[in-house]
């Protein structure tokens, strides 16, 4: 079934009644001008916006207008003529306002810009919808969505609240915040992001799982022998251990994005594709993990290499002796019928020897096979760089030798759809938030159980402190050394390490 560029306007428009104003709060911020604004400009290109819709940017920053739009197209590419009348429009369709995030007055105030441009564009009470979209840091949440509620919540439309991650620091602090937020608003009218479930390999694991007969039938313990899902950047800190050493790796990385993409992997098939019956599945299977334990998990953290400055030489960094991981290793266990015995193992890391984001399916070796030593098979699932799904399966050599080597069946994005553009994930985000779609933001229990699973082993790491048992690795490596180990501990078979993804030459493979 496909969805056409009419159909998604049509369905926008029939959610929103037509008209929308949105307000980016936190206007002036690296998140606003990097992600927010270019995934608006990119759904207003291809028609997604509804005709009536008006942008207002509002932070604390003083700005002229002419600055503010200098800064909000800085990220956006203009590729021809074209597209530079399509920035001139979508410039005029959005203003800027400064105030405070804690004073009724400044609130006020963008209530009465916000009330003055839906008189101005027509719009008739019952269609005034209003979008918060809150790019701000975590401990303006609370105050901001006050002052929204009392003093600009939307009477005469639909109110949507967007809320960006770090969802607090652990249960307890992510159960606070929902319970504000919730005091104020509904549960339907907040979008907790998470952008990895915007990716389009992300959106993907549901097509693959059940639209497939053959993954389908051998999804569980009896086929599949481990689960990885990785996260790899080149780059460390980079200026900003100040921040990151607030989080560490696992609350940053782990315990939103890639347990995410877990819980998809791991969850059983909803009752239909309605955003709810998919959460429901995600929070079940959530429920099934115990909390992962420090046994299960290796921490590292990056040193000094290839040129590069090891984390504890971060001028922003003001603990010199901090042990806070910029890598993790961490395996959970599903406990339920299909998944009982398989770990499941998250990987996460700054500072490494390649920038990648997967998940690789490992299946159990083939029982009483002819061919002894062959690897075993693999699915993989290349979130990005370069999307792709491919299969790594044993076939005989081409010509005169019985050989057995490892090959692939490949589908490459970059090669299969040449032509097609895929959308950044805030993109995505955007307009599943405009359509009235949940399915991909996090619920509140949804939430609360993947913070159960995080939160005593984080609140171990952070009792011990200085204690903690951290391995280092060089700048631009796999990670600790003890990563091989560790993987090797829960069943994983690297017999397959040499495998030259998706080209493989057969003069070097010994074709006699």
């Amino acid at each position: 079934m496909t969805t056409s560029a009419d159909t998604i306007s049509q369905q926008v428009s029939a959610e929103l009644h037509g008209s929308v104003t949105i307000i980016v709060l936190g206007a002036s911020g690296d998140l606003a001008k990097k992600k927010t604004y270019p995934a608006l400009f990119s759904l207003y290109q291809k028609g997604y916006l509804p005709d009536d819709t008006h942008i207002i940017g509002y932070a604390r920053t003083k700005m002229t207008i002419e600055a503010y739009h200098d800064r909000i197209t800085h990220f956006i590419k203009i590729k021809d003529e074209t597209t530079k009348q399509q920035l001139d429009k979508f410039k005029s369709m959005t203003t800027y306002q400064s105030g405070q995030y804690d004073q009724d007055e400044s609130w006020q105030t963008l209530d009465t810009t916000i009330h003055q441009s839906e008189e101005q564009r027509g719009i008739s009470p019952g269609k005034r919808n209003r979008v918060f979209y809150m790019a701000l840091p975590p401990s303006l949440f609370v105050p901001v969505a006050k002052g929204l509620k009392k003093n600009v919540y939307a009477k005469e439309g639909l109110t949507r609240l967007v809320v960006e991650k770090p969802f607090g620091m652990d249960t307890e602090s992510s159960n606070q915040l929902a319970r504000e937020l919730n005091a104020l608003y509904s549960e339907k009218e907040i979008y907790r992001i998470d952008h990895y479930l915007g990716k389009e390999m992300v959106k993907n694991v549901m097509m693959v799982r059940f639209a497939n007969i053959f993954f389908n039938q051998i999804w569980d313990r009896k086929y599949i022998d481990n689960v990885q899902v990785t996260f790899k950047e080149r780059v460390g800190t980079e200026g900003r251990g100040g921040y990151f050493d607030d989080f560490g790796i696992v609350r940053d990385v782990m315990q939103n994005h890639l347990l995410q993409v877990l819980s998809l992997i791991a969850m059983e098939r909803p009752i239909s594709t309605d955003a709810e019956a998919i959460r429901d599945e995600k929070v079940k299977v959530l429920k099934c993990i115990p909390p992962i334990v420090l046994e299960d998990t290796l921490l590292g953290q990056y040193v000094g290499a290839n040129g590069k400055p090891g984390y504890l030489e971060d001028d922003t960094l003001k603990n010199k002796q901090s042990k806070t991981p910029t890598f993790a290793a961490m395996t959970c266990w599903v406990q339920n019928e299909r998944w009982e015995g398989v770990p499941f193992i998250m990987k996460a890391g700054k500072a490494l020897d390649d920038a990648k984001v997967e998940v690789r399916v490992q299946f159990r070796n083939v029982a009483g096979s002819l061919y002894k030593g062959s690897p075993r098979n693999e699915l993989v699932l290349r979130v990005q760089p370069q999307e792709a799904v491919y299969v790594k399966f044993n076939n005989k050599q081409p010509g005169l030798s019985y050989q057995t080597i490892q090959s692939d069946l490949d589908l490459s994005y970059h090669d299969r759809y040449k032509d097609l553009d895929i959308p950044d994930a805030y993109e995505s985000l955007l307009l599943d938030l405009l359509r009235g779609d949940h399915s991909n933001f996090v619920r509140k229990d949804e939430l609360e159980a993947a913070w159960k699973i995080f939160t005593p082993v984080l609140h171990e790491i952070d009792r011990q402190g200085a204690n903690i048992d951290i391995k280092t690795y060089p700048y631009g490596s796999r990670g600790p050394e003890e990563l091989t180990s560790f993987v090797r501990k829960y069943g994983y078979d690297r017999s397959d390490a040499n495998y030259d993804w998706p080209i493989q030459s057969l003069s070097s493979s010994g074709n006699q």
